[in-house]
């Protein structure tokens, strides 16, 4: 009998069915390899005296492979799972790991985080521009390591093309010719700003996607003869519709004669948040006013009217992140299509 006060371990197990060891292994591991008989022979016995399988650890050890793939979060986990295009994003993820046996772990970042919670890892993804400079250098020595929205020198990447996407959703909603087009970014200014955006400097093209996706639509507005810095811009911290909703509000609380006709948003949570508040106000869409969003998000597409945006695949792009980081897809750069969503909020 195994003494009741010790976990019972692969040995033991293997003495009471009077197999080997690896015979008990290949039952959790390689089954494929046994009899059904045999393999559910061990199985129901090993359930019968509470043995859970091989221990991780010892295996990890062993063999030089935890089956745990680290993806690396620019945002808090409440945040990253509550955003529609981050969920859609570790979706994608979790299914290719899901097919070959791995295991997903999240890991928010935080200011002076350090990464031995995740020193088993087999591999990373880093979802987003890191805020902490100290993460991004323990970072840089991890491999294998791939960068997703953004890029680390010396790893593959996975991107849309953020300008030409914002180029082309803005030149087509200036081709009504607006008479007050607006901006609406998300998480552009290098200082915290939710609200107009007057003189506070903005981050580079290579900081964020967001400045990516102003200097496509500068672009748009220059073709069709708007002064960019012309045209007022506003920011939003946080793509929620709870943080969104004080500057949309001040926004479409505007005298008619200052209230912009045309809001050229940056995410789709935005623009419906834009699209909820006007209804509330009785603005008609799009006579009074007509906006666009980028990600094409399901909710956008579902209501009514139906959000006229930019749908980039985040569930493509997480299953192609996790098949490199896995070995199964060329580690080599990456950018991947979008397409342009005609609704009715601009037509």
């Amino acid at each position: 009998m195994t003494p009741s006060h010790r976990r019972i371990t692969l040995k033991d197990l293997a003495a009471r069915l009077e197999v080997s060891t690896a015979t008990v292994s290949n039952a959790f591991n390689r089954p494929d390899q046994l009899s059904p008989a045999l393999r559910d022979r061990i199985l129901s016995e090993a359930r019968d005296v509470g043995y859970v399988g091989p221990d991780a650890r010892g295996r990890s050890l062993r063999t030089g492979r935890s089956k745990i793939i680290a993806v690396v979060l620019a945002d808090s986990l409440t945040y990253s799972l509550n955003d529609a295009v981050a969920s859609e994003f570790l979706a994608g993820v979790s299914e290719v790991l899901d097919e070959h046996g791995h295991t997903l772990l999240l890991l928010p970042s935080r200011q002076g985080m350090r990464l031995e919670s995740a020193s088993m890892a087999d591999g990373f993804i880093v979802y987003g521009l890191l805020p902490d400079p100290q993460m991004h250098e323990q970072l840089s020595q991890q491999r294998p390591l791939m960068a997703v929205d953004f890029d680390i020198a010396g790893h593959a990447s996975v991107h849309i093309d953020n300008h030409a996407a914002c180029l082309n959703i803005a030149r087509h909603a200036l081709r009504r010719r607006p008479r007050r087009p607006a901006i609406i970014n998300l998480r552009s200014t290098a200082e915290p700003c939710n609200g107009r955006i007057i003189d506070q400097p903005l981050f580079s093209e290579s900081q964020t996607i967001t400045r990516a996706r102003l200097n496509g639509f500068y672009e748009a507005l220059a073709e069709h003869d708007f002064v960019p810095a012309d045209v007022p811009m506003w920011n939003i911290e946080e793509n929620t519709h709870d943080v969104c909703s004080p500057v949309i509000a001040e926004i479409l609380d505007l005298p008619d004669g200052e209230r912009p006709d045309l809001m050229l948003c940056m995410s789709d949570r935005i623009a419906l948040t834009v699209l909820t508040l006007a209804e509330q106000r009785g603005l008609r869409i799009p006579e009074d006013l007509r906006m666009t969003g980028f990600d094409g998000i399901a909710e956008g597409q579902y209501r009514a009217p139906r959000l006229t945006t930019v749908r980039q695949d985040s569930v493509a792009k997480g299953r192609l992140a996790a098949s490199m980081v896995l070995g199964r897809t060329a580690m080599e750069s990456h950018c991947l299509t979008t397409h342009l969503i005609v609704g009715e909020t601009a037509p």
